[in-house]
């Protein structure tokens, strides 16, 4: 019997993840391409697909039905990635059109965060569920919405963009967006080193007693060995993002909340004084109804799995 497999794709500024996953979830290959390494588009999809055909070859007893792409600010709707200023494409770039020319299969595009929500609901966690968010958090915030078992794009296919809400009007704390105050430079690795530096700046800490390259792993291996400032630090990026949490859940009603990327490994430091933050700020209707919880996807496989789901879950709905 044939075995039906989808290709998923990951497209970051730096490198480009991919792979073929099956129904279950088993990514079969998967391998990893400078993405600064190609400066034409349209040449990129057709070297992709070109990789993908030929590796979709080697399992005779299996079909490639489609290819499922993450990407900073593709949009669902259109198939076109728009303006990412990470990427080496500028302007409004038809991703999805290149790589269905390519392969003459079915392609869905969207940002990273959205694919890895699908991830989260197709192969993860959020298995059964019917609404929850989907917080990632890494350099930057990213999020996914699903209410009612599907992904809440918006009119135009960029809802969810709950990393450039302003969650500090009069904040110094400039975004990569061009505005100040965003979510993402309080709640974020960028986010907790700032609220580390200032900590430090307010003790008066010597400049030559302080490393050049802090970033979030060193501050989680400070407040680890008891240092003041990295608690505080988690316990402030932990209490923004908590708050920002409760004004979502007002909006959305999710079953749950579930927190992914590289902040995450700090474990207690950031879940504690979310949590905290979370039922502090939440209103008494939504209390005792709303968990927050890790993302249960493995952090490596989650950017092929979230863009893979994304097409798996275009092909299911397809058949009715």
């Amino acid at each position: 019997m044939t075995k039906k497999i989808v290709a998923g794709i990951d497209i970051g500024g730096t490198n480009t993840k991919l792979g073929l996953v099956d129904e279950a979830g088993r990514i079969l290959m998967h391998q990893t391409l400078r993405t600064a390494s190609y400066d034409d588009a349209e040449m990129f999809a057709k070297e992709l697909s070109s990789l993908l055909l030929y590796e979709a070859r080697k399992f005779e007893d299996s079909i490639l039905c489609g290819l499922g792409i993450g990407s900073p600010n593709g949009n669902y709707y259109t198939g076109i990635v728009e303006f990412a200023p990470n990427l080496p494409w500028k302007g409004r770039v038809p991703l999805a059109r290149f790589f269905k020319d390519a392969t003459n299969l079915p392609v869905a595009i969207t940002n990273d965060a959205k694919a890895a929500a699908l991830g989260e609901m197709v192969f993860g966690g959020a298995k059964g569920m019917e609404h929850f968010l989907f917080i990632t958090m890494g350099t930057g915030l990213g999020s996914g919405i699903v209410s009612q078992g599907s992904l809440v794009y918006g009119h135009d296919g960029f809802a969810g963009e709950m990393g450039h809400m302003i969650i500090k009007e009069q904040s110094n704390r400039l975004c990569g967006c061009g505005r100040y105050g965003c979510l993402e430079t309080y709640a974020s690795a960028t986010g907790l080193r700032k609220s580390y530096m200032k900590f430090l700046a307010e003790r008066d800490k010597r400049a030559d007693e302080v490393p050049e390259n802090i970033d979030a792993k060193y501050i989680y291996k400070r407040a680890q060995a008891g240092d003041k400032d990295a608690i505080a630090s988690f316990e402030y990026t932990g209490y923004i993002l908590g708050l920002a949490l409760a004004n979502a859940a007002a909006l959305f009603s999710p079953e749950a909340i579930f927190l992914f990327g590289g902040l995450t490994r700090a474990g207690q430091f950031i879940f504690n004084p979310t949590i905290k933050s979370f039922e502090k700020n939440l209103l008494n209707i939504y209390k005792g109804k709303i968990n927050i919880l890790p993302s249960s996807l493995n952090e490596s496989d989650a950017a092929i799995l979230g863009a893979a789901s994304l097409i798996w879950n275009e092909l299911n709905n397809s058949k009715g």
